[in-house]
């Protein structure tokens, strides 16, 4: 599948997670080649962190990790969509909130 991918000029992918389930949005993430082949091969999302500059392992410090249903790629292999199972306390923001997308522009006092 990799083949098949368009990876920017830093080696990333864009990942959107959505719950299995309901369809929820859980969260936006960064794959690289080698996070792709971790989740592919252990059924359980791995990220690429741009921040810490390192790969991990969604859940390793919460316990929230998250069961890959599918994976699937857009029309120009620009991004991918993951469905999961999200595990733990079903929680997938490192907010606590169960989805990163629990607020609205405009509709926070912050935006």
């Amino acid at each position: 599948m990799s083949d098949k991918l368009c990876f920017n000029a830093d080696g990333l992918i864009p990942a959107i997670v959505q719950d299995a389930t309901d369809g929820a949005v859980l969260m936006l993430a960064w794959m690289d080649r080698e996070a792709l082949a971790r989740t592919q091969q252990s059924g359980q999302t791995w990220f690429w962190s741009r921040s810490r500059k390192r790969l991990w392992h969604k859940g390793e410090e919460s316990g929230n990790v998250q069961e890959v249903v599918a994976i699937r790629y857009d029309c120009d292999g620009d991004a991918l969509l993951v469905s999961v199972r999200q595990g733990g306390d079903g929680v997938a923001c490192h907010t606590g909130a169960r989805s990163c997308f629990f607020r609205t522009l405009g509709g926070d006092p912050d935006d």
